[in-house]
């Protein structure tokens, strides 16, 4: 077999020692990957990279969009083999396993050289709460805020002479305006499908009830409050203007609003814009409210929403950690999470920028009320998680599939409880 010749093979190894070194390139720059699943929020995470960038231009970040699917299969993979990227989302979902597996940088010391209390004095604690371990360490930079609200069809509403939906609105008042849109449109009422988020969920917690308690420890799918407010949920589709979950099993209840032949359905305030830039016939038809309270709440005052959101994360044993963790103070900052907020991608975590994001909606024809969005902040419950979540979330969604088709409500429910308590280690 030939040789290399000696220079040759130096030359070669130069290159790839350029190549895959830890803080460098060939040009001297700092290259830093940042990996996110949704492209409409792309050029809102370029605007402030870019940003960033201008004040370190030694600095170079290569925004990169894998669906959602792709993202964590690969996600994952790179894990296993230390190869993640340098920045990513990360979302509550998925947060605990990483943290407690120790794949995630400890981030919590991250602002104490400009202040030791600054993700308390700029997040709420459902936005640190989404971005903690079960230790109680930060291991994300709060990225962005949401939660869910009712969004309806004015000209059906109009059609039908119902008032819009407002704050004083209970769950009877959603349902007789259902029935009123029915009979004289012939469209949909409200379209109760099975989601947690954007389903369920909300009603639980408006009735007093809870998924899980406090400690996010024990699961309350067995509580009276709860059982309640499931049976009120569920018993929707046995009106004759809500289809049942086999019609969303084929059509999605986005895709019958906005096809206009539903008047009302639940949406993440994460797709509000992305709604009135798909269906550009549909704008000034629709509008949103904050979500309708329980009419007689076993505890409380019946108002609750769930409330979500990601954070910006690094890997703990990331090369160009230093680097990235400069890049992520600027994420955090109120700078950065303005030029989030103002590109439209999301509604800042950043306290009182809020407006940054609602401010968008001025491009359209009218103003969506984005401010409801805001309002329900005040009482939002936080995304439901514990560290066990991802082994009993399958078994339960299942059970909670064969309680529409029928199955007694009370027995699924107790199993579904049997199910989640199964993993707690004491």
């Amino acid at each position: 077999m030939k040789k290399i010749p000696r220079m040759i093979a130096a030359a070669l190894m130069l290159a790839l020692l350029l190549s895959t070194a830890g803080c460098g390139s060939a040009d001297g720059k700092t290259r830093l990957t940042f990996q996110i699943w949704d492209v409409f929020q792309r050029p809102g995470m370029q605007a402030m990279c870019d940003a960033y960038t201008a004040k370190h231009p030694d600095v170079v970040i290569d925004v990169q969009v894998t669906n959602w699917n792709e993202y964590w299969t690969k996600l994952e993979a790179s894990a296993e083999s230390n190869t993640m990227p340098d920045i990513y989302w990360m979302h509550t979902d998925r947060i605990l396993y990483y943290a407690d597996f120790g794949i995630l940088a400890d981030l919590t010391d991250l602002y104490d050289g400009e202040d030791p209390n600054y993700y308390q004095n700029h997040f709420s604690e459902i936005s640190i709460g989404n971005a903690s371990g079960t230790d109680g360490r930060i291991y994300g930079v709060p990225k962005d805020k949401d939660n869910v609200v009712l969004v309806y069809n004015m000209e059906m509403f109009d059609a039908a002479g119902v008032a819009y939906p407002d704050e004083t609105w209970t769950w009877d008042d959603m349902l007789a305006a259902s029935q009123e849109i029915y009979d004289k449109t012939g469209n949909y009422g409200y379209l109760a499908y099975n989601d947690e988020q954007l389903g369920y969920w909300n009603f639980v917690y408006q009735n007093g009830g809870y998924i899980l308690d406090e400690n996010n420890r024990y699961a309350g799918y067995s509580e009276p409050a709860t059982v309640e407010a499931v049976k009120y949920y569920v018993d929707i589709q046995k009106n004759e203007w809500c289809p049942d979950q086999s019609y969303f099993a084929e059509t999605s209840p986005g895709v019958t609003f906005y096809s206009e032949k539903g008047a009302m359905f639940l949406e993440g305030s994460w797709n509000l814009l992305p709604n009135l830039d798909n269906y550009p016939d549909m704008v000034g038809k629709w509008d949103i409210a904050v979500l309708p309270k329980a009419p007689n709440p076993q505890q409380g005052d019946g108002r609750a929403v769930i409330s979500n959101g990601l954070c910006y994360s690094t890997a703990a044993k990331g090369k160009k950690l230093d680097v990235v963790k400069d890049v992520l103070r600027f994420f955090g900052s109120e700078e950065g999470q303005r030029i989030q907020g103002e590109s439209g991608a999301a509604i800042p975590a950043y306290l009182g920028l809020e407006d940054s994001w609602g401010g968008c909606f001025d491009k359209y024809s009218y103003r969506l009320s984005a401010e409801k969005c805001f309002d329900q902040f005040e009482y939002s419950v936080q995304f439901i998680n514990n560290a066990a979540r991802r082994k009993w979330k399958a078994a339960v969604s299942d059970e909670m599939v064969r309680i529409y088709n029928g199955a007694d409500i009370e027995t699924s429910l107790a199993k579904m409880n049997e199910i989640a308590d199964s993993y707690i280690k004491d």
